[in-house]
């Protein structure tokens, strides 16, 4: 199976470029990155810290699609819409993970899935998605006499608030209630906010270090309090995902997956 990166030149491109060059049945079949960025025309592994692989950084996008059976787009969310465009029109399965999507973004990925196999996530970690489906069901058992305070920490770099994965614990939350996030979400505290609305979930963000992301999911009730968290201690848990997911995709009618769908938890 051939997996192409785009982004191959960020902090998870290049981790991604490690984890398919490691896997027995994969192959990196290459890697874009941004037009005018300093790594185009260099070695797509060399670049990631690996042996040279005669693979070369293209600033067209278009070409890596064409030569791939899937490919894994962790890089920013300004070029969704376009590689979204592209794995449509080529036909070729898309792992998309990246957060803080707008809504024009959103729907290009949307459009992309009737045309072919989507999977996308805001975490690609197994763990994470584990702890998903957890909080959606204790939501349902506890019901609303425990207070749900999702907390995140993330590396001072990470540029969007509150995270995708604290995003999609509040909508399991909310859905585990049978409601919708949008009614009862909190996102700011400040002066005098009077009491507690009943129902609310409230999201607090931490930003510093290099923590690749820790979540936890507070249940709160008189006399005992219930805990769900997940602490990455490594990137290479998302990466790992990713290619999984790619490995699931590929075959897959098209449509819009989740990697609870990868998981079989759907």
């Amino acid at each position: 199976m051939k997996i192409g990166i785009v982004g191959c030149g960020g902090t998870m491109g290049r981790l991604l470029v490690k984890e398919v060059a490691a896997a027995e049945d994969c192959r990196l079949s290459g890697g874009s990155g941004r037009p005018g960025s300093p790594l185009i025309g260099r070695d797509v592994t060399e670049q990631a810290g690996l042996e040279p692989s005669g693979l070369i950084v293209t600033d067209d996008a278009g070409a890596l699609f064409r030569d791939c059976d899937a490919v894994i787009d962790l890089s920013v969310a300004g070029a969704a819409s376009h590689h979204a465009e592209l794995a449509a029109a080529h036909g070729v399965a898309l792992v998309h993970g990246t957060s803080g999507l707008d809504a024009a973004q959103q729907e290009a990925v949307e459009a992309a899935a009737r045309h072919t196999a989507v999977v996308q996530s805001s975490s690609m970690s197994i763990g994470v998605n584990l702890m998903v489906e957890l909080t959606e069901q204790t939501a349902a058992v506890l019901g609303e006499d425990y207070d749900i305070e999702i907390v995140e920490l993330f590396h001072r770099n990470k540029v969007d608030a509150p995270s995708g994965t604290s995003l999609a614990l509040g909508r399991a939350a909310a859905a585990g209630r049978g409601a919708d996030l949008d009614a009862l979400a909190v996102f700011q505290r400040d002066g005098e906010i009077g009491p507690r609305p009943a129902g609310a979930i409230g999201f607090a963000v931490l930003r510093g270090g290099d923590s690749p992301g820790e979540h936890t999911v507070i249940f709160a009730g008189a006399g005992e309090r219930v805990e769900i968290a997940h602490k990455a201690s490594s990137r290479s848990i998302y990466t790992q995902g990713a290619v999984a997911a790619a490995r699931w995709a590929v075959g897959q009618p098209a449509g819009l997956y989740s990697m609870r769908d990868v998981l079989g938890l759907a």
